[in-house]
């Protein structure tokens, strides 16, 4: 029997992706559309006006509250670092507000639209992911753009999976869905067996080697899932405004079924859109890029994105991390327009399923986030790039100015419980009293508090004004106690957070390099061993953060027990974090239960149906026994395999060679593989060809002649 070699891709449309250098000239704008040029200004300005304000405000209180007489040396340290940390929710308040004045406009930004010439890729990078979730994502969406857009989208599912057995996994899951039909949704597959430059070389792979076959391409993560509607809007702004160089969506938060996932899918689909207005407003063609749910010209892509290599070593040198900031204000640089369409609907995402996959998480982006400090004094960067950037590094490093304004705090309250003042220190009949307006302080504690809860009260009143959204939400009463109930639970984690990124920053300062890790995608039932180990010290930290104010005074204990309180207790905090079964209570009370979750769109239905389906036929074994008793698939794999081979030594390709001609089964020959010779039996093409000894047909052959 003959079996086919096509292993479902299309033929190489090459097209060139020069690297670019840290430091170069930017280029003219290209004409873009400026109906909204002035709104833009207007923003920015508005922006800008309130954060100054509320900056100098802050302040010029806290200098009042500091003293009416002299203030020391680390009280000058301590306005400081205030200032620092109140600036930053200065910055997070005026985005929220402008977002709320828009969000109850009522007049709305119309977006143009055309329909688009050719095809447009769908690129889903792979590493190390469960194969049948993101199947059936893809079978979801595949399903719905046959229904509403035949002939106009193609599925790329680009892996670079670097382990034997997810690799096995992820063919089996595949195979039986890649087809190459032009006239309905073709979807096709290639694994890189070099992993250089990770998430970002993976794609750039696939715009130099396919990538001028198609116009634009929208990127997606392993759990994206977008409706056919929110594909085509897409692609239909790209055709009509060509000077765009990327749209990205505001991706929705579904599925989630732990406590912190549910918290965070609440925030995003209540808070998120205030943000998101805000962000969008200001931003105008300048906007940013968070690697996912989001359409690039490719042409534009290949022009701009070629990234540099940064000097020195990890953490800071080599490949970069966090490459969609970068690839936005390369674009931008070119010319290109950015731009953050935040009424596109239907564009989803998952959540990290716990506290400690988030904390692993931040771990990467935290040392991505830090590289970029190359890039903002970098020519040519439009000023609201270098603004993306340096709000991405103080995302992280507002945990040690944070910090270091509590550490800070208590050495002023140790000062003034252990040394004595000095009354007559200058030469005068009146005694220098030491002054802390209690009252001013207690003022502007009221004020930051209000400036930091903003936004979540303005996620409440946007939708509650509009009734059929609040509807979605379980109307009026349950809208109010999921956000009092969202806005207590992360009072209780956001202490941990902070000190968990402080500890990273230290880490990544020192030189550590993170590596990249495939991010958790079930649902984080962490035992409570595991849990005591990643918060032993945010325990022990709380414990000693709440002896030493109980010791200095009573008063310094309540009013530090908002973080104290978090910090001793992160363990069962933690614990409870993640696990769906614990999760689920929250559901099953009516809690935390999100409009997608209540009354489903129909892509997400889709999504439910088939992985429902899908559980029934994942398989448990993924070996290479999987190859020999499925012909088909063992030609489809060897037909991806290059005929020319790389010619350096490799002693786990000999070993793994050697093995297989002194196996007797293909099990025998399982047994004795390690990880790295089975990787190698995969990779070459001589060496898996030796695995036809096994076939079948082989075996019966030899039986014959003997």
């Amino acid at each position: 029997m003959k079996y086919s070699t096509n292993y479902a891709l299309p033929k190489d449309a090459v097209l060139d992706m020069p690297r670019h250098a840290i430091n170069e000239q930017r280029k003219e704008t290209k004409k873009q559309q400026q109906r909204f040029f002035f709104t833009t200004l207007l923003s920015r300005f508005f922006v800008l006006i309130c954060t100054v304000g509320l900056s100098v405000y802050g302040a010029k209180e806290m200098y009042e509250v500091l003293s009416t007489n002299h203030i020391t040396w680390l009280q000058w340290l301590f306005l400081a670092l205030f200032c620092i940390n109140f600036t930053w929710i200065s910055f997070a308040f005026s985005q929220a507000t402008l977002g709320l004045l828009f969000k109850l406009s009522p007049f709305r930004k119309k977006r143009l639209e055309a329909e688009p010439d050719g095809v447009t890729a769908i690129l889903l990078p792979v590493y190390n992911e469960d194969p049948m979730r993101i199947r059936a994502s893809i079978e979801a969406m595949q399903e719905d753009l046959l229904e509403n857009a035949p002939g106009k989208f193609a599925f790329f599912i680009l892996s670079d999976t670097n382990r034997a057995e997810n690799s096995i996994r992820e063919k089996q899951a595949f195979h039986p869905i890649l087809n190459d039909d032009q006239t309905g949704c073709p979807i096709y597959y290639r694994r890189r067996f070099n992993n250089a430059e990770r998430k970002a070389g993976n794609v750039s792979d696939w715009v130099t080697r396919f990538g001028a076959e198609y116009d634009c391409m929208i990127v997606l993560d392993a759990d994206s899932l977008m409706s056919a509607e929110c594909l085509m809007s897409m692609a239909r702004r790209m055709a009509a405004e060509p000077t765009l160089g990327l749209i990205q969506t505001l991706p929705t938060i579904i599925r989630a079924d732990t406590l912190y996932s549910r918290i965070q899918q609440f925030a995003n689909q209540c808070f998120g859109p205030i943000y998101a207005a805000g962000l969008t407003t200001w931003h105008g063609n300048a906007s940013n890029f968070w690697g996912h749910n989001a359409i690039i010209r490719t042409r534009a892509f290949a022009e701009a994105c070629g990234l540099p290599i940064l000097p020195g070593k990890a953490p800071f040198g080599g490949h970069v991390m966090s490459h969609d900031f970068i690839e936005a204000a390369l674009l931008r640089r070119a010319g290109w327009g950015v731009r953050f369409d935040t009424d596109l609907q239907a564009s989803y995402e998952e959540a990290p399923p716990s506290l400690i996959d988030v904390m692993v998480r931040d771990r990467r982006w935290c040392q991505g986030n830090l590289q970029h400090k190359a890039f903002v004094p970098a020519k040519g960067l439009h000023f609201v790039s270098r603004m993306h950037l340096m709000t991405g590094i103080f995302s992280y490093f507002s945990a040690v100015f944070w910090f270091a304004l509590i550490a800070v705090g208590f050495a002023l309250a140790i000062q003034a419980h252990f040394v004595r003042p000095e009354y007559f220190n200058n030469l005068s009949l009146f005694p220098t009293w030491p002054v802390f307006d209690f009252e001013r302080a207690r003022s502007l504690f009221v004020v930051s508090m209000a400036l930091v809860l903003a936004p979540k009260f303005y996620g409440w009143i946007n939708v509650m004004l509009h009734w059929r959204v609040c509807r979605q939400f379980g109307g009026p009463i349950m809208l109010t106690i999921d956000t009092l109930l969202e806005v207590l639970i992360s009072a209780l984690y956001a202490p941990i957070l902070m000190f968990s990124q402080f500890l990273v920053v230290v880490d990544v300062l020192k030189g550590r390099d993170s590596g990249w890790k495939p991010q958790s995608r079930d649902d984080g039932a962490n035992r409570w061993s595991e849990a005591a180990r990643a918060h032993i010290y945010h325990t022990l930290f709380g414990m000693l953060l709440a002896a030493s104010a109980y010791f200095l005074s009573p008063q310094l204990f309540y009013w530090s027990l908002p973080i104290s309180f978090g910090l001793i207790f992160s363990i069962p905090l933690s614990w409870l974090s993640g696990g769906s079964k614990r999760g689920n209570v929250l559901a099953r009370l009516g809690l935390l239960k999100g409009p997608e979750e209540r009354r489903p769109s129909k892509i997400v239905s889709l999504l439910e149906q088939h992985i429902a389906r899908l559980e029934h036929h994942a398989s448990s074994s993924n070996t290479l026994k999987d190859y020999v008793d499925n012909r088909e698939f063992y030609y489809w794999h060897l037909a991806q395999l290059p005929e020319l081979e790389n010619k350096q030594f490799d002693r786990h390709k000999v070993c793994a060679a050697w093995q297989i001609e002194h196996s007797d089964s293909i099990d025998e020959l399982y047994e004795h593989l390690n990880e790295q010779e089975l990787l190698s039996i995969l990779k070459y093409r001589s060496v898996f060809l030796s695995l036809q000894k096994f076939l079948p047909e082989a075996s019966q052959n030899a039986r014959q002649s003997a």
